[in-house]
């Protein structure tokens, strides 16, 4: 197991993909093996599956194992049972919540195995991004710091750094509380070289437009920031470097792409970024990477030894040791893998890029992972799937986004005809009024998206007659119950 991330930034750069992806291979089938022998719930569902183990020698046996998910292993088998020898109650534990938002809350445990772990990725990008062996640096936490992972998860990993890195570097836990960052910002902005902002992307939004409207000048800060636990678009990212006066946004701002059952899987690295806003502004460059979808992915790079990823036909699926460890386990993420390789075959001038973006000495020789909205949170309207990303970008239209907080929650309700309606409840910025011009202003701006956009939208509304074309907006009072209390993650869809 990788355990040197400064020894390993050099490694990243110097060795070639291929040894990246045999270690990959060899610790998938390293890690099958040994919950073959030492999982008595893996033991039971191979049994099952009429697996035999020894049979299992390469990754092309590997890949016909049966995959695991919630329903047919976690949920099949008791907890005890999902744990190296069977071992539960004994162990030190730390427990993390999935949100619930797809059902009721799995609880994972987790050991100091997946601290170190998220510790040796943050600490990679630490010091790659935003040099923290060169700078004095404020890391906020402000990730939720109940039972969800975010804000625990992170500040661990951060207390890991400090205590085994000869770093300057302080943590402030002020979790989601607006108010606390603002302050901790106006009161050390000028005590560190720099602040980091480890924020939910609708979140840190809000905190940035809280800010400016506090007067807070966030561009006098050396401001750096890093997102997690859902996507964003590019526009967003130039909406937040535009308020915050970001120097460059390609080593400036990452996402974080993870699990509760695994934890942080991998990130955006400045490569991944580039190559992003690339796709974004040339089609056919997005379609030889992504596909046909209309979906902006978020785009990340991973190591394949401590995460092995799989893309069976646009279904993501990892095998990664964890608290309870996991082989062959369906995320549930819609998504694809492609090669570094493959990445400057569709991007021949791909290092000129980086190098006129000052990242060409940040490119490592990793595959890339890209992964989208859940399938399962999306509502139907007239057969037609409606998607969370594609009112996300409506919202953060220029033309709308200075009066909204950017969070929205989308269902679809009935009129009294019982005709399906396309309803979107909109938060509005703090000490914003209601207007039937923003509002109308909005509705265009959401229409013309998913016309653009979702072809399956496009063909619905077009065979439609007008008085079936209902989208209904509902501008909504900041933090106000019940979409929009202050906390946590945004749940976009009501389902």
């Amino acid at each position: 197991m990788l355990n040197d991330p400064i020894k390993t930034i050099s490694d990243l750069s110097s060795k070639p993909e291929a040894h990246w992806a045999n270690a990959g291979e060899a610790a998938a089938l390293e890690l099958f093996h040994r919950m073959a022998k030492r999982v008595p719930a893996y033991k039971k569902f191979l049994k099952k599956h009429k697996i035999d183990p020894s049979k299992i020698k390469t990754i092309t046996d590997f890949k016909k194992v049966p995959l695991i998910d919630k329903q047919n292993y976690l949920k099949a088998y008791p907890l005890a049972e999902l744990c190296w020898d069977g071992k539960f109650a004994s162990q030190p534990w730390v427990f993390s919540s999935t949100s619930g938002t797809t059902g009721e809350p799995f609880y994972f445990p987790r050991t100091d195995q997946q601290d170190q772990q998220y510790a040796f990725t943050a600490e990679m990008y630490l010091r790659t991004n935003f040099q923290i062996h060169k700078k004095t640096t404020l890391y906020i936490d402000a990730f939720a710091m109940g039972p969800w992972i975010g804000g625990l998860f992170t500040y661990q990993a951060l207390k890991n750094i400090t205590q085994n890195g000869n770093y300057a570097l302080s943590v402030l836990t002020t979790g989601v509380n607006k108010n606390e960052i603002i302050k901790a910002v106006r009161k050390f902005g000028n005590e560190y070289d720099q602040i980091i902002i480890g924020a939910y992307p609708p979140f840190l939004k809000d905190v940035v437009d809280e800010g400016i409207v506090q007067g807070l000048n966030w561009k006098k800060i050396n401001l750096k920031l890093v997102f997690s636990a859902e996507g964003f678009s590019e526009s967003f990212r130039d909406y937040i470097a535009s308020k915050t006066g970001l120097k460059n946004i390609y080593l400036d701002t990452l996402n974080h792409y993870g699990t509760v059952d695994l934890g942080t899987m991998s990130y955006e690295t400045p490569v991944s970024i580039l190559i992003r806003r690339i796709a974004v502004k040339n089609k056919e460059i997005y379609k030889n990477i992504f596909g046909q979808i209309h979906r902006l992915p978020t785009l990340t790079q991973y190591i394949p030894e401590m995460f092995y990823f799989e893309d069976l036909a646009g279904n993501l699926v990892c095998s990664a040791d964890s608290g309870i460890p996991l082989v062959r386990y369906d995320l549930k993420d819609r998504g694809g893998i492609v090669s570094l390789k493959d990445m400057r075959k569709v991007i021949p001038n791909l290092d000129q890029e980086a190098k006129k973006q000052g990242i060409a000495d940040t490119i490592w020789n990793l595959p890339f992972v890209y992964v989208y909205e859940r399938s399962d949170m999306v509502v139907t309207w007239y057969g037609a799937n409606v998607y969370p990303e594609h009112l996300k970008e409506a919202h953060q239209h220029k033309s709308v986004a200075s009066h909204l907080s950017g969070k929205f929650v989308v269902e679809v309700s009935e009129d009294k005809n019982y005709n399906p309606v396309l309803e979107v409840h909109t938060e509005l910025k703090n000490k914003t009024k209601k207007s039937k011009q923003l509002l109308e202003k909005l509705r265009k701006r959401i229409l013309a998206v998913l016309l653009e956009k979702n072809s399956e939208f496009k063909n619905s509304y077009g065979s439609l007659p007008e008085s079936k074309r209902k989208t209904k907006i509902n501008l909504i009072s900041h933090e106000s119950a019940p979409f929009f209390n202050q906390g946590g993650k945004q749940k976009w869809v009501k389902r």
